[in-house]
């Protein structure tokens, strides 16, 4: 039984928002799937999204019930969990399209790298906690080494996306734990001089995505199709849309990946420069109302948990629509609480969750 105390803490304007962003996008899933997918049946996907979204409500409960002390507690145990599952994908992992991410756990594909997000926050969290500024070419380098081992199981698979969203993380997280200016130009121009180095280690069709990105118009039957496809598609909403189920990009199949990661450019073809404004507007309100929650926490750790998640968030918000109207180049991450799929939302909602967590706990709470 949930204590009403912690009830009357909760932040419930922040699960308004997030259920309202949700809705949006199993309306949206559902004008996605029900002509380019009937063999699958568009309820289906309706069905499991709304599925995923009152899993992610239980397991969000959970995540606010605990004390977020207790998580930092257990920081080195959730750290080499993650670092084990991570490698079970590597060994025994399902392959899809080329990438071995997924874990099959009955009727649902887990992928672990969206969960390595959350622990890596948590662990990163309270590994900055005692450090009062991160001044020496040691103490980058443990934070460096902290998110590095885990990143490179994730390129293996390979989720080019997803390690970069660690890199988001990190930097957000590492700048608020207060680091030398020294130390951060430093470690941005290195970041920029391993690029030649880090483009050895790219997949072909990685290469490929970027240098589309920079010239679109280089292969816009092959790599190109995506960008251009979906460039169309928001444009031609123009301010209203064009209606829901009207989008003809979209109903007629020309694009790609509608439910998932172009999720956006079907809500920018059905209800325009308006539609895409007001998710936009959405987005911009949760991410506020958690930097506000991070400058009232009541300890380093705490603030720096929010941080986390609003680095992630805000960075999968900017690549994914960035992508969708051309200027990021793709990389299959998904727009938190709309792209369908489950381990992506129930990962989302526990993110959402912690933040209550450290907001409601600013104040004492007695059992």
């Amino acid at each position: 039984m949930i204590n009403k105390r912690i009830l009357k803490k909760a932040d419930f304007t922040t699960l308004i928002i997030v259920t309202i962003i949700v809705a949006v996008g199993v309306l949206i899933i559902g004008s996605a799937t029900h002509v380019n997918l009937p063999d699958r049946g568009t309820s289906a996907f309706i069905k499991k999204q709304i599925l995923w979204y009152l899993i992610g409500l239980v397991v969000m409960s959970i995540v606010i019930y605990f004390d977020y002390h207790i998580y930092g507690r257990f920081a080195n145990v959730i750290y080499i969990l993650n670092l084990a599952v991570l490698v079970v994908v590597l060994v025994m992992g399902r392959t899809t399209m080329g990438a071995q991410r997924w874990i099959n756990l009955g009727g649902f594909s887990l992928q672990p790298s969206e969960l390595a997000k959350l622990a890596i926050i948590i662990t990163l969290a309270k590994h900055l906690e005692n450090k009062e500024k991160i001044l020496s070419i040691k103490d980058l380098f443990s934070v460096l080494l902290h998110i590095g081992i885990p990143m490179l199981l994730i390129m293996k698979q390979p989720d080019l996306g997803t390690s970069l969203v660690l890199c988001a993380i990190c930097f957000g997280m590492i700048f608020m734990a207060g680091i030398s200016t020294k130390l951060l130009v430093g470690m941005i121009s290195g970041g920029m001089l391993s690029l030649p180095i880090l483009w050895n280690f790219l997949k072909d069709y990685q290469k490929k995505r970027i240098l589309v990105f920079l010239n679109p118009e280089q292969d816009p039957l092959g790599a190109g199709y995506h960008v251009t496809q979906s460039m169309i598609a928001i444009g031609s909403g123009r301010l209203f849309g064009k209606g829901l189920f009207q989008g003809t990009q979209n109903q007629l199949n020309f694009l790609p990946e509608q439910h998932t990661d172009f999720i956006f450019s079907v809500l920018g073809e059905e209800f325009g420069f308006v539609g895409g404004l007001v998710l936009l507007l959405l987005y911009l309100i949760l991410l506020l109302r958690f930097v506000n929650f991070a400058t009232r926490a009541k300890d380093v750790f705490g603030m720096l948990i929010i941080i986390g998640v609003v680095s992630m968030f805000g960075f999968h918000i900017l690549v994914n629509i960035g992508m969708t109207v051309g200027i990021m180049p793709v990389t299959g991450l998904p727009l938190p609480f709309m792209s369908y799929g489950g381990s992506s939302l129930i990962t989302n909602m526990m993110a959402a969750g912690l933040v209550i967590n450290v907001a409601m706990r600013r104040h004492k709470i007695l059992f």
